[in-house]
């Protein structure tokens, strides 16, 4: 199976999560946008799916935040 990734990113001047084509949000910061990415892709992680947190940089670029299995839970901060 494919791995879910959650892509955190600027759109339209608001922070939204976009997953599967589908922007979620907004959120107050991106920060929270994180947050709320890493409770999904944790989520599924515990129904057995593999998952991952991206988020945008300024240069348009996606870095792996978070991994399911990998990273903390819930993540420090």
């Amino acid at each position: 199976m494919a791995r879910a990734q959650y892509f955190v990113v600027l759109h339209k001047n608001e922070w939204k999560v976009s997953f599967e084509g589908h922007h979620y949000g907004p959120y107050r910061s991106q920060a929270h946008a994180i947050r709320a990415a890493i409770e999904a892709a944790h989520a599924d992680g515990d129904n057995g799916d593999d998952a991952q947190v991206l988020v945008q940089g300024g240069d348009s670029e996606f870095r792996a935040e978070w991994t399911y299995g990998n990273d903390p839970y819930p993540p420090p901060g």
